[in-house]
């Protein structure tokens, strides 16, 4: 297939097949065609409005079919996509419109009030019945190598940055990570992730480069039962989820929910435990979980288990375009299964920060041509990458390395634990104490005592937390992702 911008990439999908039952979402199936008109017209409609090439167009919307089809019009109408996670308050709202410079944005009704509490005068396009007056319009012409995504991230551990992603980097992994995880026959997907985040917006990608039509069942926001209950309802065959989607799910009756169709789950964004991944498999028997590893700033995949050649607890190979380099404290290679900075190099890498940025020597950073992502891992003798923990997440107690990743894996093995999240908190004697935040399984008794002995039996006596916070609900990001920054506020 002949690289193309993203624009380029939609129009040429959107005439592959014969119209058919594309999107699912709150019990109807949109068509192809039809959603495929809408984004031509939305399209003429951004260019009629001033939209120009290279503008950044902010999206703040929950999932619905409309945020892949307006991401479409904005490539083709030669502007940059710039998406917002519709739980943003207006303060981070108005950082990343001034950031960003934005031209427009496009969201629903019931964010309008949170976009002009900014303060901004910037237009404001809602839903897309404005946009959708204007006529079809195709799409512009771009360099593959220009800018076509601006994600913003790091909202969690500061003010979030830009990362810039070309047309030819998303282009490259949306194919890679299709083809890594297609299996024939296998069409009809759920997904639950937000489009809003990196990995979202390359599943929106990775479907136009699809061989045969592929069905996507769309949910606005991920919860347990109502995710059983629609996979069982569509036959959904395969999805993308993250770790605590896997944690919510097992608090749920799994085996009251049989799936005969749903043959695998994609999962990343951070690592999952082997353990909770075992588990979910005994217990959704004909189900496997195919873990992946990436960031933002890699154009959200980097590597992914092969569905015929998994090792679960791994996270894969690295995809074509990509080489992982395992670094040591000196800068130089590890030796396969020593623990240092993940590092890795390709064309898809971002093409830097938005703005003047200064590298973070212990966050991620973007060194001579390689990204240095701030996660500690290791590799295998088979070229596997195995995740640990995020750099700046290490516990030093008493002079020995604590990996928070460990302890929780432990907790939440015990059957009373829905979810855990471990930090270090400063202390006198030791440099820093392992503190851990528990939920508990609704009607579970368990004491934070006998959950200490539990972790010390399994993560060994360094390790183990020596003090247990009871919470009704783990803080997570809106992409569900342990939020290390709430729980450190909490101390």
């Amino acid at each position: 297939m002949t690289e193309l911008t993203l624009g380029r990439l939609a129009a040429e999908s959107w005439d592959r097949f014969d119209d058919f039952d594309s999107v699912f979402y709150e019990g109807v199936w949109h068509r192809s065609h039809a959603l495929a008109g809408r984004a031509r017209r939305v399209c003429g409609g951004l260019i009629e409005s001033g939209v120009r090439p290279g503008d950044r167009v902010v999206v703040m919307m929950a999932n619905c079919p409309e945020v892949g089809l307006i991401y479409q019009a904005i490539w083709a109408a030669g502007a940059v996509v710039t998406p917002v996670v519709f739980l943003v308050g207006a303060e981070e709202l108005r950082h990343i419109l001034a950031d960003s410079g934005a031209a427009a944005v496009v969201t629903s009704p019931e964010l309008v009030e949170t976009v002009q509490a900014t303060n901004l005068r910037i237009p404001i396009f809602v839903d897309t019945e404005e946009l959708e007056s204007a006529a079809e319009h195709g799409p512009l012409d771009r360099d593959p190598a220009e800018l076509a995504a601006l994600m913003y991230t790091g909202g969690t551990t500061g003010r979030a940055k830009g990362v810039m992603l070309s047309h030819r980097g998303l282009w490259q992994v949306a194919k890679d990570a299709y083809e890594a995880s297609r299996q024939e026959g296998r069409t009809r997907a759920i997904v639950p992730v937000p489009l809003s985040h990196a990995y979202g917006l390359i599943l929106t990608i990775a479907g136009l480069h699809a061989t045969e039509p592929q069905q996507a069942v769309l949910m606005r926001w991920f919860d347990p039962k109502a995710f059983l209950e629609l996979a069982a309802a569509q036959h959904v065959q395969f999805g993308s989820v993250v770790p605590a989607m896997i944690q919510m799910l097992l608090a749920e009756p799994l085996e009251s929910h049989p799936l005969p169709d749903l043959a695998f789950l994609t999962c990343g964004a951070a690592p999952l435990g082997k353990e909770t991944l075992e588990e979910f498999e005994r217990r959704m028997p004909g189900t496997k979980i195919l873990e992946g590893y990436g960031m933002t700033e890699t154009s959200a995949v980097t590597t992914f288990n092969p569905p015929d050649r998994r090792k679960p607890g791994s996270v894969g190979l690295p995809l074509p375009g990509y080489t992982v380099t395992i670094r040591d404290s000196d800068g130089g290679k590890a030796e396969p299964g020593d623990v240092g900075e993940i590092c890795v190099t390709g064309d898809s890498l971002m093409l830097g920060y938005w703005g003047e940025h200064e590298p973070d020597p212990e966050g991620t950073a973007l060194v001579g041509g390689e990204l240095r992502t701030g996660d500690l891992g290791c590799m295998d003798d088979d070229g596997y990458l195995y995740v640990v923990d995020r750099k700046k997440d290490l516990i030093i107690r008493g002079g020995f390395n604590v990996f928070p990743r460990d302890v929780e894996d432990a907790l939440n093995e015990h059957p009373g634990v829905v979810m855990s999240g471990v930090v270090g908190r400063p202390d006198p004697r030791v440099g820093e104490e392992v503190v851990a935040f528990v939920q508990l399984a609704p009607g579970a008794t368990v004491t934070a005592e006998e959950l200490m002995t539990w972790a010390r039996d399994r993560a060994g006596r360094v390790k183990y937390p020596r003090e247990v916070r009871f919470v009704d609900s783990i803080p997570v990001t809106s992409v569900l992702k342990l939020d290390r920054k709430a729980l450190r506020a909490a101390l």
